[in-house]
């Protein structure tokens, strides 16, 4: 029954939808802990400190964290998944391109492919600097968040690579809010315009929340 599911393309569009809130969720949670470091480096590695110690004593140390990073993991994998494979059955079904082009097509429609490309390529490089410091420029310092955060964002290239993710974030969760609520059924002529005005808004506050963190190291107010 699951293989019949998701092999259909309503099953994998509910996976997409599914995944796609549990994503909007830690983002949401993510970037409300991100706004800590305006607080000093101090609240900001204790909330870092936190994180692994939620759940204790009845949970060992980070393993809170473990679990949430694999369903974090599950959900992007499920989420990527669907969606190539939503397109390559869209593709198969359509192999000419079409005369004339969609009308009332938005921005972010026509570039959630790229989006997700550009978030995916984004999330590889963002582990890489700031949870296993690979990349990261200025000396990784382990359990000193604030100061590797603040050294990523004193570079130019640390601050552009940040910055245009979050826009992809933006247009990629202004789409993606609408059609997770159109596929899970929440949809519908009289709350149409209340969906795309939450969209616009959650959209619009994670973009600037994210944002706000280089912007303050790029400013001199987090230092």
């Amino acid at each position: 029954m699951a293989r019949t599911v998701w092999d259909s393309s309503v099953g994998k569009k509910t996976v997409m939808a599914v995944s796609g809130i549990v994503m909007l969720l830690y983002l949401v949670a993510h970037m409300i802990g991100n706004l800590k470091i305006y607080f000093g480096a101090g609240e900001f590695n204790s909330y870092a400190h936190w994180l692994r110690t939620v759940g204790e004593p009845f949970m060992h140390y980070e393993w809170t964290l473990w679990i949430i990073r694999v369903v974090l993991v599950v959900a992007v994998v499920a989420h990527a998944t669907a969606a190539y494979q939503l397109s390559r059955r869209d593709i198969k079904a359509r192999p000419s391109k079409y005369v004339h082009k969609k009308a009332r097509t938005s921005y972010a429609t026509r570039t959630m492919r790229w989006g997700g490309i550009i978030l995916g390529l984004f999330i590889v490089w963002h582990l890489l600097d700031l949870t296993t410091g690979t990349v990261h420029s200025g000396g990784f310092q382990e359990g000193h968040p604030y100061q590797n955060v603040v050294d990523t964002f004193s570079t130019w290239y640390g601050d552009v690579i940040y910055i245009v993710a979050m826009l992809a974030l933006g247009l990629h969760i202004r789409h993606g809010f609408w059609s997770a609520a159109q596929t899970l059924g929440a949809g519908g002529r009289s709350r149409e315009r209340f969906l795309k005005g939450a969209a616009n808004v959650l959209a619009l506050l994670l973009t600037a929340g994210f944002i706000a963190v280089p912007v303050g190291v790029m400013t001199g107010v987090v230092s």
